[in-house]
């Protein structure tokens, strides 16, 4: 895809308003204030990916039932800049579970403050989760 298709991927993605999932769960709403902003004025990445690691953990957490850690980002994709009063919908949903790790899909939707009622979907990852013991060495999932 070259440089000039994604800008309009990413225009198109903006002015239309997509359809939130249904085959996800809502995890996290949240609101992103002006302390979160990086220099251009746009939420900070790290932010929306510290936010995306709470969410993701969730579904995780209801099979392990006690510790676990993050061990794998496989994807992180920032479709579209997150702005401050964004009402933040992150949905989540279990791909893999495995001896002692759940992978999970996580989608982020921002509903603008200017749009409400209008979802534009602005990040999409893959994590992984480990079950941990006492020591912190992987523990099969109960």
């Amino acid at each position: 895809m070259s440089q000039h298709d994604r800008k309009n991927d990413r225009t198109h993605d903006r002015i239309n308003p997509v359809p939130l999932p249904t085959d996800q769960e809502l995890v996290l709403k949240v609101i992103p204030m002006p302390a979160d902003c990086n220099a251009n004025g746009d939420i900070f990445g790290g932010w929306v990916m510290a936010q995306v690691d709470l969410a993701g953990a969730v579904l995780p957490a209801r099979h392990v039932r006690g510790r676990m850690a993050t061990v794998a980002v496989n994807q992180f994709i920032f479709k579209q800049p997150v702005r401050v009063g964004d009402i933040l919908s992150f949905f989540s949903k279990v791909e893999r579970i495995g001896r002692t790790s759940i992978t999970v899909k996580v989608e982020v939707f921002a509903e603008r403050f200017r749009s409400q009622g209008e979802f534009f979907k602005v990040t999409e990852a893959s994590l992984t989760y480990v079950a941990i013991d006492a020591q912190g060495q992987p523990t099969p999932i109960a």
